[in-house]
């Protein structure tokens, strides 16, 4: 299941409404009502027949004759019937489980509706530079990047085709120093760091809804049947699969570092230059299993630990509410930090978090005890990129440079590779 299939009876409109917010057709709610009740009629036929199946093996050892040879020959049909009810029903409930993994989650009421430019700003920080003022036209990262001895993007391209890259010297050194930052910052704020599978089986990319909408995005390896993911939140959704976690050891809480492989399907064309959409990037990513109850105000910490991890790197950025139309389909809300990027005069995104409440628990079989009791529900999963690297890496060379070309390094990395990255070339 992925979402409460009594919402599908009891509220459908509900369903619906949400569909319609997210600009998809509602129609699929009435094949899934249909389905569902389709699936019901074939169980309760297929249960009916074999409880009458098994009465009639039990009178057939106490019966002589005649009566036994008619009990002999029901049983005969009756065991036809029963084959024919068992496939009716595996195909009804096959038909039911195909749309209902197809129905995205339901958005949250709160998000605002629209598509892509429909997104509200929650908030603004800091002043984005005037180098008009400061006398001189800024650089873009790939300039930065080639004067710093930071990036190589013809010979990314050369090895392994376009939206490549290598990151050289002090690029390589800037990333890894922004790796060894987010996992020791996320692990004081309580997450326990992780470094997950890059590749994983259909069902981890399936449970987490990437197979649907996104399914073009995603490479496979057809020979082993194995997926490379495009985000951690993958290994770390399904780490918990099939098991069920007590209340009391909730929230719980990992950061992963991971690479991220991503087809950019439909994105010809977008962000061709430099390292700022490409098909490979390393990521720290935040994870959180806990209840649907207590999932709206982590999706709120989360938020909150995303914006003081900018304001480490002293970065201008604003934070947007996501329009429903432009949610991923696990995700009923969704936060995003985007950065200031100075020669494209606007905000990217660079980091993000989701509440995906019980969608992805559900798929995946991640279940809560109840406390005191031996009932258990659903888990809610909520994941947030704390650190996409490349992007990342282009906001702090474009925001923090020189006239000289040179760059100067937040405080927080300085330790790492010093307070100013000079020019090589």
């Amino acid at each position: 299941m992925v979402i409460d299939p009594r919402l599908l009876r009891d509220d459908p409109d509900q369903v619906r409404t949400a569909l319609r917010r997210r600009g998809e057709s509602p129609a699929v709610v009435d094949a899934l009502v249909a389905a569902d009740a389709a699936r019901r009629a074939s169980i309760a036929a297929f249960e009916a027949l074999r409880a009458e199946q098994k009465q009639i093996g039990k009178q057939v050892a106490r019966a002589q004759g005649d009566e036994k040879a008619e009990l002999l020959a029901r049983t005969k049909a009756l065991s036809a019937q029963v084959k024919e009810a068992d496939a009716a029903q595996g195909a009804a409930v096959a038909e039911y489980d195909g749309l209902l993994r197809a129905l995205p989650n339901l958005v949250a009421p709160e998000a605002p509706e629209g598509g892509e430019n429909d997104f509200v700003v929650l908030d603004t920080v800091g002043t984005p530079r005037d180098f008009a003022a400061e006398g001189f036209e800024p650089r873009d990262h790939l300039e930065l990047g080639e004067l710093l001895g930071a990036i190589d993007v013809e010979r990314g391209a050369k090895v392994s085709g376009s939206r490549f890259y290598y990151l050289t010297g002090v690029g390589a050194q800037l990333e890894l120093a922004l790796v060894q930052l987010a996992m020791s910052t996320a692990a004081t704020w309580g997450f326990i760091p992780m470094i997950p599978p890059a590749l994983v089986r259909p069902r981890a990319m399936e449970g987490t809804g990437f197979l649907g909408q996104a399914a073009d995005d995603v490479y496979h390896l057809e020979k082993d049947d194995l997926y490379l993911v495009g985000t951690s939140e993958v290994p770390l959704a399904a780490y918990h699969s099939d098991e069920i976690l007590d209340a009391a050891s909730l929230p719980l809480r990992y950061a992963a570092f991971s690479p991220c492989y991503r087809r950019e399907a439909g994105s010809h064309g977008k962000d061709t230059r430099g390292i700022f959409r490409v098909h490979w990037f390393d990521k720290v990513e935040m994870f959180t299993y806990t209840t649907l109850e207590e999932s709206w105000a982590e999706h709120q910490r989360l938020l909150g630990w995303e914006r003081e991890w900018l304001d480490l790197l002293e970065l201008p950025y604003r934070v947007i509410d996501v329009a429903t139309g432009d949610l991923g389909s696990s995700a009923v809300r969704k936060f995003d930090c985007e950065a200031w990027v100075p020669t494209q005069g606007r905000y990217r995104e660079v980091s993000s978090t989701s509440n995906c409440t019980e969608y992805q628990a559900r798929r995946l079989d991640t279940r809560v005890r109840t406390a005191g009791t031996d009932g258990t529900t659903p888990a809610a999963t909520l994941n947030g990129t704390l650190c996409a690297m490349t992007r990342t890496i282009v906001a702090l060379l474009e925001n923090g440079q020189q006239a000289d070309g040179s760059v100067r390094v937040p405080t927080a990395l300085q330790p790492f590779v010093g307070e100013v990255l000079e020019p090589i070339r």
